[in-house]
Order: C-alpha cells, then sequence, then structure tokens
C-alpha cells in the first residue's frame, strides 16, 4: 500500500479545479472583509474629525445660498426661458462641483499613509489583495460624495428651487457616482504617481477653480465666448451638470432629451450619461499600470 505524504496531497488538492472553484469564494471573501475594514478605518477617522464633512457640507449650502441671493432679482430668462430663478439653475452646478472637489481629494489620505508609514505596513501584511486599499478609498469618497449631494438638493428644495421626482433623483445619484468614481480614479493614481502631498495639493488648487469656470457650472454656455464654449462643451463637469439641469428644469424628461448645445451639435441626456462612463472608463483604466507596479 502506497502512502501519500500529507504535504503532497495538499499540492494535489491545491493543483485540482475543484480547488480553484473552493478557493475562489474564499478569496472574494477576503476580499470584501479586508476592503469593509479599511472602509470602517476611513469612517472611523472621519468620526473622529467631523469638521471636514461638516465644511464639506455648509460650503456648497452657502455658495447656492450666496449666490442664489446675488443674483435673485436677474430678469427672467436670463439664464434660460424655462429658468425661474437663479438658485435653481445654480442648483446642479453646486451638486457637481462639490462631488468633483471631494473626489479630487481622494487621495490624500492614501498620501498621508505613504508619508506616515501606514501605507507600507499594509503592503507588507498578508492581504488577499493589495487593491482593497483602492477599492476602500473609492467607496468612502463616493459615499460622501452621495452624501454632500443629498444634503444639497434638499438645502436646494427648501430654498425655492423645486425637487426632480423619484426617477430624477437616481439619475442625479448615478450621474454623482460615475463623475465622482473617475475623478478618484484620477485622484488616487496620482496619490501614488507624486512624490509628496504638497505636490497632490497643488495639482488640486491647480485644478479645481479652472475646471469650475470652464464649465456651465455658473452660467450658461451661450454667456460664453466661442473658445469658451468649445473648452466648456470638452469638460465632463459640463455633462454632469446640464442633465441634472435639464431635471430641475423639466418635469418630462428621457435618455432622448437634449441638454446641451455644443458648438458641433446637441448633446442628449443618454449622450451625456455615456460621456461620464466614458470617463470614469478611462479613469481606471489608466491608472491601472501605476496601481500594478506600487500595489502588485
Amino acid at each position: 500500500m502506497t502512502i501519500t505524504p500529507k504535504s503532497e496531497m495538499n499540492w494535489q488538492q491545491l493543483a485540482s479545479p475543484q480547488a480553484d472553484i473552493n478557493a475562489a469564494p474564499n478569496f472574494f471573501g477576503e476580499l470584501l472583509q479586508e476592503t469593509l475594514a479599511l472602509t470602517r478605518r476611513l469612517f472611523i477617522q472621519l468620526q473622529r474629525r467631523p469638521s471636514t464633512l461638516v465644511a464639506g457640507i455648509i460650503q456648497p449650502v452657502m455658495w447656492l445660498v450666496l449666490f442664489g441671493a446675488l443674483f435673485q432679482n436677474a430678469p427672467k430668462g436670463l439664464f434660460g426661458t424655462t429658468t425661474t430663478n437663479y438658485g435653481q439653475f445654480l442648483a446642479a452646478g453646486i451638486i457637481v462641483f462639490t462631488a468633483f472637489a471631494g473626489a479630487l481629494n481622494a487621495g490624500l489620505p492614501v498620501m498621508f499613509d505613504r508619508e506616515f508609514g501606514f501605507l507600507n505596513r499594509l503592503l507588507v501584511a498578508p492581504l488577499a489583495s493589495r487593491f482593497s486599499i483602492v477599492f476602500a478609498s473609492a467607496i468612502f469618497i463616493i459615499s460622501q460624495s452621495l452624501l454632500q449631494a443629498a444634503v444639497i438638493v434638499a438645502a436646494a428644495a427648501f430654498l425655492g428651487a423645486g425637487l426632480p421626482d423619484v426617477a430624477g433623483l437616481g439619475a442625479i445619484a448615478l450621474i454623482v457616482f460615475l463623475l465622482a468614481l473617475g475623478v478618484t480614479a484620477i485622484s488616487l493614481g496620482l496619490a501614488f504617481a507624486l512624490p509628496g502631498h504638497i505636490e497632490l495639493i497643488a495639482v488640486i488648487f491647480v485644478t479645481n477653480l479652472p475646471l469650475l469656470f470652464a464649465s456651465t457650472a455658473l452660467a450658461p454656455l451661450s454667456f460664453m465666448p466661442q473658445w469658451l464654449q468649445v473648452i466648456a462643451t470638452l469638460n465632463p463637469l459640463s455633462y454632469a451638470i446640464e442633465p441634472i439641469r435639464y431635471l430641475y428644469l423639466h418635469s418630462d424628461w428621457g435618455l432622448g432629451s437634449v441638454v446641451m448645445q455644443a458648438p458641433w451639435g446637441n448633446v442628449t441626456f443618454g449622450g451625456a450619461l455615456l460621456v461620464l462612463f466614458g470617463f470614469a472608463l478611462i479613469a481606471l483604466v489608466s491608472i491601472q499600470p501605476r496601481l500594478r507596479r506600487t500595489l502588485a
């Protein structure tokens, strides 16, 4: 009788197809557990420093109140034939820009973990996948963006901007999710590529306001010179702002509704969603080489 050594039996079991099938659920279970644990860590940090979330909510609400009051006496039709007040026009821009600004800061916690040495501890830990670090950061930032969007929608409704229907609120959540996902991916890629947090903060400062003013957040395309119209229609923020604005200004909407008249043609609601989906996909694909070099 031949006795197979225990180590050889384990190797044969692991090499069998059945072992691969059994190992897959274990891997995904461990990945989920790691991601949830790292996400919980970020929320605990937020709980200890709630001022960051409070400031991220108060600032856009102040923008909404102050800018809405600044242009409340503007002639009707100045910002579009269907706009009753500037607050209604501005709400979409504030929602999108708040999500964009929050997602652009997504790389800062990772950068601080790098500089304080905590990231190195995670990289040498026996994780099922080091990509759980990235997944946790993305879940944390996108959750914050959706929460901030909900508060701004409620504040805008209180200030008289109205409230989209249930399907419209779902569409707003989808738009915020796609934009935040793409910008978060870019920010996390920069966090692993740049040498320190000073450089990342510089990128954030240089990017924030130019992208805001080169979009339709504060004024319609018809107000802009031709060269700025071209830039605004290349800006991903405009493709998030205009569908949300259309939801505020029109009770009837669909994927075929024209939400923006670009210099080269009309952009529909569905077309804007495709642009945002493509933007998020390109951002995710573009950071893969950097993440693989750092996390592999």
